[in-house]
């Protein structure tokens, strides 16, 4: 880029309907309906434009459609929590809140900040995303219902409560069978999974939800595949002061499943035992324990698909 040349930063808002977007070198906000029509005309705009980075909060996956569009066009994009961009609203004094406003702000905060745009899903990562999540919805429900079987005082609540649970393990069962299948129908996806499984107590649920929900897993460095988990100890410093570290953020549904296996293979993985007796002589808090594990554990993984290498337990 010469030196005469300004780079151009993007913010997006994105509602159900409509797309607010702010390009920050001429304050410009384009306001579009969400369809083809709106998304093929701001795709346009930017690829005109060449933004240095596009940034968008994730909606609960409304962005996604848009982000892969403009990915596909080879623009940068970044999607960002949104607690990172109200925090960054209210330290620089912009209060309000409208869409506008808001397209305006990520802008402001793709300049100042610039997050890392990491690759998007690709549609059958999405698609096993989703299956993902669906199971999750209804294990909760299965709790649920469950515990309401324990109340239950009446006959016919007792029988709409079984035929329910019933019903959900069935489901459960279903989708079970097809993310073993779309795994197993994938040669990247069957080779991470066995790479994965030969661990001692990562199970089936846990790769899937690792490829689903860390596509990252194998690209990252150590810190930052921990980081993006939230399994990372952060530092809580000032002046002679030395806080306790704790871990913060990340994926939840990432750091659910990672918590389970690590219980496990602390059970029945050699290496990971003779670690957390370790950590446990030396006065480690259980909480302490339990957290480096999953830390270890992760490090491996990652480790592992990286290199594309097997479960060794020596070297481990």
């Amino acid at each position: 880029m010469n030196d005469t040349e300004v780079e151009v930063f993007v913010g997006i808002d994105v509602s159900k309907s409509t797309l607010d977007v702010c390009i920050d070198s001429s304050a410009e906000v384009i306001h579009v309906e969400y369809d083809d029509k709106g998304i093929r005309s701001v795709c346009e705009r930017l690829t005109a434009a060449q933004p240095a980075l596009i940034v968008m909060e994730a909606t609960g996956g409304l962005e996604m459609r848009l982000a892969c569009e403009l990915a596909a066009q080879g623009l940068r994009v970044a999607v960002i929590n949104p607690r990172q961009a109200r925090d960054f609203a209210k330290a620089t004094g912009r209060l309000a809140k409208t869409d506008r406003v808001d397209a305006a702000m990520l802008a402001a905060f793709a300049k100042a900040i610039r997050p890392q745009a990491r690759p998007l899903k690709d549609e059958q990562t999405r698609s096993l995303d989703e299956m993902v999540s669906r199971r999750r919805q209804l294990i909760a429900n299965r709790v649920q219902e469950t515990l309401r079987l324990d109340t239950a005082g009446t006959k016919p609540m007792q029988k709409s409560l079984k035929a329910h649970i019933a019903w959900l393990d069935k489901r459960i069962a279903e989708i079970d069978a097809d993310l073993s299948r779309r795994l197993r129908a994938s040669d990247v996806w069957r080779a991470k999974d066995d790479l994965l499984r030969g661990i001692p107590g990562v199970g089936a649920v846990t790769t899937v939800t690792l490829l689903a929900k860390c596509p990252e897993l194998g690209t990252l460095n150590r810190r930052e595949i921990a980081a993006l988990a939230g399994v990372a100890p952060l530092a809580n410093d000032s002046g002679k002061h030395h806080g306790k570290r704790f871990v913060w953020g990340g994926r939840a549904d990432v750091r659910a499943v990672l918590y389970m296996a690590t219980i496990s293979a602390m059970r029945c993985n050699p290496g990971m035992k003779v670690f957390a007796t370790r950590l446990r002589q030396a006065g480690k808090p259980p909480k302490v324990v339990i957290v480096a594990c999953m830390r270890k554990l992760l490090t491996i993984m990652n480790a592992m698909v990286k290199n594309s290498e097997p479960w060794a337990p020596k070297s481990a």
